[in-house]
């Protein structure tokens, strides 16, 4: 991997036309493993009898190298420049309410391409800003060399019903969670729908940081598929403090509307008050 974080740091700042960037990017020998953040199946037990508080990640979640995923039509090959830590994969590591292996069980009869997800390990993570090195086929508006987010839908959009709003597809899932292969690690499979481009004026770890709970503010609130909110409007926002609520408070603001914030502290109050 040191060969291809070397090119990032030198290609991405080289100011070179894109598709010298992504000629060189193509040119790149993809390593036969990578580092991942992973749980392993066979210890889905090990915590067994405790209460959720007593539950230790630091027992459950392993640092290894795990192969390179198949690249399969429509999915994208993303090395990792920053990941983040989300309520699921809190909940991966303590393997509630059940273990995602559960999750990777049922995605991977769906097909066979579908079945390479379901393996003794689940690498996870819901959040990355990265590179891309290697498309599949059928993606065209992304190539290698591009610096991207990801969101952490993963849809397959077969069936109408997920056409006009992908959270109505029944077959959407969550990436890292519902699916392996997540941003944890230092390479990351996602469908190409998952990328949008890096924002320029953000550090990796700052691009990384929102997606998913962004995300699921911006759809929640201001989308077509969401409530709509216009100037006005009462928000009520439950745990207005943390990742989710603090960008719903922040929506609620920019968008004219009057945030209602609940949180369980005074010092969580002080936070939504320097929100605005």
């Amino acid at each position: 991997m040191r060969h291809i974080l070397e090119a990032i740091q030198s290609l991405t700042s080289s100011g070179g036309s894109a598709t010298a960037v992504s000629a060189d990017f193509e040119a790149l020998t993809l390593p036969e493993s990578y580092r991942a953040v992973t749980l392993q199946k066979e210890e889905t037990d090990m915590f067994a009898g405790l209460d959720s508080r007593d539950k230790d990640p630091r027992k459950s979640l392993h640092v290894q190298d795990v192969p390179v995923p198949e690249l399969g039509p429509g999915e994208a090959l993303v090395a990792v420049m920053a990941s983040s830590v989300n309520y699921n994969t809190v909940w991966s590591s303590i393997f509630e309410p059940i273990p995602t292996f559960h999750f990777l069980e049922r995605y991977g009869r769906l097909s066979p391409l579908a079945e390479r997800h379901d393996l003794p390990y689940h690498v996870i993570g819901s959040d990355l800003a990265g590179v891309v090195l290697r498309t599949g086929p059928g993606v065209n508006a992304w190539r290698p060399g591009d610096e991207v987010v990801a969101h952490c839908l993963s849809v397959e959009l077969e069936s109408s019903d997920g056409h006009n709003d992908t959270m109505l597809d029944p077959e959407q899932r969550i990436w890292g969670f519902e699916t392996n292969f997540g941003g944890l690690a230092e390479i990351a499979l996602v469908k190409s729908n998952q990328l949008m481009p890096k924002p320029d004026h953000l550090s990796w770890e700052e691009a990384a940081a929102p997606g998913l709970v962004n995300s699921t503010a911006y759809r929640q609130l201001v989308s077509r598929n969401g409530a709509g909110m216009k100037q006005g409007d009462n928000v009520l926002i439950w745990g207005a403090s943390g990742g989710l609520g603090s960008y719903a408070t922040q929506f609620a603001l920019a968008g004219g509307a009057n945030p209602i914030c609940v949180v369980s502290s005074p010092q969580k109050a002080d936070i939504c008050r320097a929100m605005g």
